[in-house]
């Protein structure tokens, strides 16, 4: 089992080859991945989970809808969802806009399992990576709400780089509440140091959307 397989991670195959879908589904059940194959863009479709992580592997030359249509469509239902091409008919200018559209990766026909196997291990880490930083985001927008209205004021004080003496005058306070209230935004926050909570608050506000 591949050691980037140790949690469930669906590999979705979509070929209109059945011996290249038997093939590949194979080779990556193999791996230890689980893996779902599909004969056209519509079936993919009917049978995608956005709530399922994993990745999809695409042909260029689909019936009705190519993997350029393909990837367009799973990128308004699912913009972080990684997509890859597989495709035996591929050239440089086919790749470039692939990946320009937001491709996770562009492999040709025949593929070597070690590429093929790192690519899926790569798109795994991509998608671990999006629900972490989803997870801390909202663990960090739900200790938000937690502040009270004062809280908030020494949160956004202190993260604009404002002394105890500064923010006592700010906001009309003793010196002794304010080092109270920045106790307890600290607490609330699940930090323990200035450093660390000047650190949270700035990337969280830098990655939101």
């Amino acid at each position: 089992m591949s050691e980037d397989a140790t949690e469930p991670f669906l590999v979705h195959i979509v070929d209109d080859d059945e011996s290249i879908r038997r093939a590949l589904s194979r080779l990556v059940s193999i791996a230890g991945y689980d893996v779902r194959s599909h004969a056209s863009a519509e079936a993919f479709l009917n049978d995608f989970d956005h709530d399922v992580p994993g990745c999809a592997i695409l042909d260029m030359y689909l019936p009705r809808m190519n993997g350029f249509e393909l990837q367009e469509k799973i990128a308004a239902i699912l913009p972080a969802f990684p997509v890859m091409f597989l495709t035996g008919r591929g050239d440089i200018g086919m790749g470039v806009k692939a990946m320009k559209e937001g491709a996770f990766d562009f492999l040709t026909k025949p593929v070597q399992t070690d590429q093929l196997l790192d690519a899926i291990a790569a798109a795994k880490t991509r998608v671990s990576e999006t629900q972490a930083d989803t997870h801390g985001t909202a663990r960090y927008e739900q200790r938000l709400q937690s502040l009270t209205p004062r809280e908030t004021e020494v949160l956004e004080a202190v993260v604009a780089g404002s002394l105890n003496k500064q923010i006592a005058h700010e906001l009309g306070l003793a010196e002794k509440t304010v080092k109270v209230h920045r106790a307890r935004v600290m607490k609330k926050m699940g930090v323990r140091t200035i450093a660390e909570l000047v650190r949270v608050s700035v990337t969280r506000r830098i990655d939101a959307p």
